[in-house]
């Protein structure tokens, strides 16, 4: 599907803050508040926003720990170690990824213990060879 240049505009402020009021994004848009909201409308209906989320505070996560865990599968053992995966609320998002590695997950834990404990949960997983894990330092930016 092929956005337009005010279509990618309005996703950006949406990124920024979904909360935001339609007022509030036709001014930084410099958009009307009536085309705004039928852009995201038409926007929703298309599949191009899928939903809405949450995106937590500094604040809130203070203390945890973010890693990216590398992951490798055996062979056919891709679903049912996906399905596992995701019955795990500390992982926020898993990619299928080319290279050695077939699986990247970004986890979040509330100290080192708890990402070393949920490492090895990963690890023993039947259908999981192998894991590297790589602590988050600091992100420089999100979208």
């Amino acid at each position: 599907m092929k956005l337009s240049e005010a279509d990618r505009g309005l996703l950006s402020v949406l990124r920024e803050n979904a909360r935001a009021s339609t007022a509030e994004i036709a001014r930084r848009l410099g958009m009307s508040r009536t085309t705004v909201h039928s852009r995201i409308e038409r926007l929703e209906r298309q599949g191009v926003i899928a939903g809405y989320t949450v995106r937590m505070g500094s604040a809130a996560e203070r203390g945890h720990i973010r890693a990216h865990i590398m992951i490798t599968v055996a062979p056919k053992q891709m679903p049912a170690v996906v399905d596992a995966l995701h019955a795990m609320p500390e992982l926020r998002a898993l990619h299928s990824v080319s290279g050695p590695f077939d699986l990247v997950a970004l986890a979040m834990a509330p100290g080192v213990e708890a990402m070393d404990a949920l490492t090895d949960r990963i690890g023993a997983l039947d259908g999981v060879e192998r894991t590297t894990s790589s602590i988050v330092l600091s992100a420089k930016f999100e979208r």
